[in-house]
């Protein structure tokens, strides 16, 4: 969560001087390069005949809609404040598993599910003078996120994660490709170039660690930890920007990190109990 936030600051930083899709792409060459460099220095690539598998291709897409939506609102909305809508996906990756993958979820988590998007709504506000359309694009980008979670779930072993990284590098990369054909191309200068490469340094780190997590850690032991960003936003929000969430966005933070925390509470509890 640190890396993906500190990544995040970079995008947001530099957009003020470059289109979007160019940054895109340029962190996607960055981390191609060093992850494919990676996977040859410790011999996975020997392994990537594996990637042809059906849940690298789904949690591709879902990491693309992740990253234009969330990018897309990242760059009109506080930092803090698209972090806060994205304290819902622990929530939501909870009742997916249970709709699609068949894990048990009793009536107690389903409740704090509600409550919890109750609290994303608070934060949004929808049809009151503090909503923000912008908010709604980051939401599209979390319901891509848990079909990128999930794909990440249902990966066999076999599949190297180095690999399924370098995967959503390119896909990524050709994202930032389209959205350059409308935006256009601006000249870079040896500093700009430096502070997209040390995004994608973090962006790198954010993809391994969160691949590793997802895939050996329990989902609703991983998945709460994701809280830990909304403090990294609010901290780097106040000391690049000055930006202080309102008092409704942490009142409405609070509800959904509290709802989650309840989640994987109970759920660690019917675990030991061996229950659903």
């Amino acid at each position: 969560m640190a890396a993906f936030l500190t990544n995040d600051a970079v995008v947001k930083f530099v957009h003020d001087e470059l289109p979007l899709g160019q940054i895109i792409v340029m962190r996607s060459v960055f981390a191609c390069v060093l992850i494919y460099a990676a996977s040859v220095a410790t011999g996975v690539h020997r392994e990537f005949r594996h990637l042809a598998h059906p849940t690298v291709g789904w949690r591709t897409l879902g990491e693309l809609g992740a990253t234009f939506f969330y990018l897309v609102a990242l760059i009109h909305l506080p930092i803090a404040n698209i972090t806060a809508v994205l304290q819902s996906l622990p929530l939501l990756v909870t009742a997916a598993a249970a709709i699609f993958l068949g894990a048990a979820v009793g009536w107690r988590r389903w409740t704090a599910i509600g409550i919890g998007f109750a609290g994303v709504l608070i934060i949004i506000r929808p049809g009151v003078s503090g909503f923000n359309e912008w908010s709604l694009v980051a939401l599209c980008g979390v319901f891509c996120m848990v079909l990128r979670d999930l794909s990440t779930r249902r990966m066999p072993q076999a599949i190297p994660t180095f690999g399924v990284t370098l995967v959503t590098c390119f896909g990524v990369m050709a994202l930032g490709g389209v959205m350059v054909l409308f935006e256009g191309w601006q000249p870079m200068t040896v500093r700009q170039l430096g502070i997209i490469a040390a995004g994608s340094l973090f962006l790198l780190a954010g993809y391994i660690f969160i691949i590793i997590a997802m895939r050996l850690g329990d989902i609703a032991v991983v998945s709460p930890f994701r809280y830990s960003s909304i403090l990294w936003a609010i901290l780097i929000g106040y000391m690049v920007w000055s930006e202080v969430p309102d008092a409704l966005t942490l009142f409405g933070t609070s509800i959904v990190v509290a709802t989650g925390v309840y989640t994987f509470i109970r759920e660690r509890k019917l675990a030991q109990q061996g229950q659903g």
